[in-house]
């Protein structure tokens, strides 16, 4: 579990849920993403613009939903930090969801939402519980995505993602960063 600091920007805010450290994600850090030359559905998954989730949601043949696996204040990993320019160790709001297709996990979400990003109309993102990050983002007027960093996870295994990405979102003064980790479920064969 994340420490808990003396220094108040550091500590989650009373009555938070604490989120433990995750084990799909550990094994995954943007270190083991890896340029690759992708065809076929990993290269359209990898590189959909707009809406993850509405790309999902149009391909499922009956239902799309998310669930919730993760959600509370933690410290991000130093790489994910240092992508939102953040202080080491600082907490930040940390929402893991899987978003699922047919009643099967397609994609491991990992948001990581810093503590200024959740004040205003951001402190909403506390409390999205089943709605999709990517419905909120998109019809909220402001935000916009920057560059996709794309890629293969290692090791590959059957029930771990094969590939990534990720991509930081931006409104004003305010930052998210939001990575997509792909099932085999999705892809369809092994990369």
């Amino acid at each position: 579990m994340p420490s808990r600091d003396s220094d108040p920007a550091r500590a989650p805010h009373p009555g938070a849920s604490i989120v433990p450290p995750t084990r799909w994600y550990d094994g995954f850090p943007q270190a083991c993403l890896q340029q690759p030359d992708l065809r076929g559905t990993a290269s359209f998954w990898l590189q959909a613009e707009g809406s993850l989730t509405r790309h999902l949601q149009l391909r499922c043949r009956h239902s799309f939903h998310v669930e919730v696996a993760n959600e509370g204040f933690a410290t991000p990993s130093l790489e994910e930090a240092l992508t939102l320019g953040i202080p080491q160790r600082r907490q930040a709001w940390v929402r893991e969801v899987r978003l699922c297709g047919d009643g099967t996990p397609w994609v491991l979400a990992r948001t990581i939402i810093p503590l200024a990003t959740l004040a205003g109309r951001g402190r909403r993102l506390r409390h999205l519980g089943r709605t999709p990050l990517g419905a909120w983002l998109f019809s909220h007027r402001g935000w916009s995505r920057g560059p996709l960093q794309t890629g293969l996870c290692r090791p590959p295994s059957p029930e771990q993602p094969w590939c990534a990405r990720r991509s930081v979102f931006a409104s004003k003064d305010h930052r998210l960063l939001v990575g997509e980790y792909f099932l085999p479920p999705l892809l369809g064969r092994p990369l």
